[in-house]
């Protein structure tokens, strides 16, 4: 993706009018993608978490918009300082940025650029919520999405694609976000759920999704949204190396559905809607650092591989006692590792870089990379989530009561529920008190919410 990456012409570029309007249409496609991502969690979650669930995902394009245009698109492609971060005067404020200036080496305005990846930097924290379900302070939630976005994401997205960032000077291909987006929710989201903990009735209570159709929508949304952020990363359309990764992005998720599916009716004995879904995920996300680089054919096998291991990494908050509620570390962290490691076996050298993996005779070079890349994000992720998440915890508090969390964190910290039944009456008859609004439980059967 971005910066460095070297042109083929020799000539210096001129704005492109067809570039241009191709990438703000992917700007708003990656945008969609974060509500998107509201509604796949949201009906993921119980009733009594939906309003939350939503919330935690929207209330990351009001705090990380502003952030990025007053510093957060100077730390991350602003001139490099010690290959760690960057910075640029010109770019604090959007201020000396002019109006039809050019990113370097691209046909598209620095607007545009800074615009695309604003939406990144916006979706990436939304991802960590879902580990996050139930119990978590929304005060606290917002105010974490300010800090990581700052330390974490803001020199992440610097190292992997800013010019002079260290992990892009190593040659560690991430077309669109495995290392830098997925890799680095994931992570966060586990060093933040050893923090707090689990859920109240973890391993004991159902905790079921509250409704399918919503996930199913969202999955739909994420995977439209997706076409933007994988193909718009090539920031064009001059060499076609934007419609493989196009190509790519679908091959790899219809494969993965299939693998996840497979995986579900061999090991469980049925074909779920939340598998399908969760399965489309888990290839976007594995496709993401690697579909520039690999053939329709390795797409094929990357979505069949992610599907396959995602589905199984889920069960492992499980055997290991972490309350991943809505699993991110099982799609996103094993999806996005995934993902980057396989470009060093499947990269043909042929699409967005001359690379090749280990399958093409590149032998072991560019898959040592990959896992530098794959393992420096993750540790420093981690390690840095964890740390906030703890001082957030030691300060503020980062949960809600234990009985603010059994009676529904919707209430408590929206004062709203996400379904109103007061106007569904009828001439049914007269509700029990032990009847909950809009069941047709029997009088003091417990209902779970």
């Amino acid at each position: 993706m971005p910066p460095g990456i070297t042109t083929l012409a020799a000539d210096a570029p001129e704005l492109s009018a067809a570039n241009t309007g191709f990438m703000l249409i992917c700007s708003a496609m990656v945008m969609l993608m974060t509500p998107g991502l509201a509604f796949f969690y949201g009906g993921m979650v119980r009733v009594k978490s939906t309003l939350n669930m939503l919330m935690m995902s929207f209330i990351s394009l009001g705090i990380v918009t502003i952030l990025w245009v007053l510093y957060g698109f100077s730390l991350a492609f602003g001139s490099d300082i010690g290959s760690v971060i960057g910075w640029s005067s010109d770019f604090v404020g959007l201020s000396g940025i002019g109006v039809t200036e050019l990113w370097d080496g691209y046909t598209i305005p620095v607007y545009v650029f800074a615009v695309f990846q604003m939406m990144f930097a916006i979706l990436t924290p939304a991802l960590i919520s879902g580990a996050l379900a139930d119990r978590v302070k929304f005060t606290s939630w917002a105010l974490f999405i300010a800090l990581w976005v700052t330390v974490v994401y803001f020199p992440v997205a610097h190292w992997v694609w800013g010019a002079g960032g260290w992990l892009f000077e190593l040659g560690v291909i991430d077309f669109a976000g495995g290392t830098a987006v997925h890799i680095n929710a994931g992570a966060a989201a586990l060093g933040v759920i050893l923090v707090i903990g689990k859920r109240v009735g973890f391993k004991k209570d159902p905790m079921r999704p509250h409704s399918l159709p919503l996930v199913m929508l969202g999955a739909a949304l994420l995977w439209f949204g997706w076409f933007g952020f994988n193909a718009g990363s090539w920031l064009g359309n001059d060499d076609g190396v934007g419609a493989v990764m196009f190509v790519n992005t679908q091959v790899a998720t219809g494969a993965a559905v299939l693998g996840w599916l497979a995986y579900e009716k061999i090991r469980h004995g049925s074909f779920t809607t939340l598998g399908a879904a969760s399965g489309a995920v888990a290839g976007l996300v594995a496709i993401t650092p690697a579909g520039g680089a690999v053939s329709p054919l390795g797409a094929i096998a990357i979505g069949v591989i992610a599907g396959v291991l995602c589905a199984m990494a889920v069960g492992l908050k499980y055997k290991f006692g972490y309350d991943d509620s809505l699993d991110v570390v099982g799609v996103h962290l094993v999806g996005g590792i995934l993902g980057s490691l396989l470009v060093g076996f499947f990269a043909t050298g042929g699409v967005q870089s001359d690379a090749k993996g280990l399958f093409y005779g590149g032998g072991l070079d560019q898959l040592g990379k990959q896992a530098v890349g794959v393992f420096a994000v993750l540790a420093y992720s981690l390690v840095v989530s964890a740390v906030l998440a703890f001082i957030l915890d030691k300060t503020i508090g980062m949960r809600v009561s234990e009985d603010d969390e059994v009676s529904g964190i919707d209430q408590v910290e929206h004062a709203e529920t996400a379904y109103d039944y007061s106007g569904a009456g009828g001439g049914s008859a007269p509700r029990t008190t032990a009847q909950a609004p809009g069941t047709s439980a029997a009088p003091n059967k417990k209902v779970d919410a």
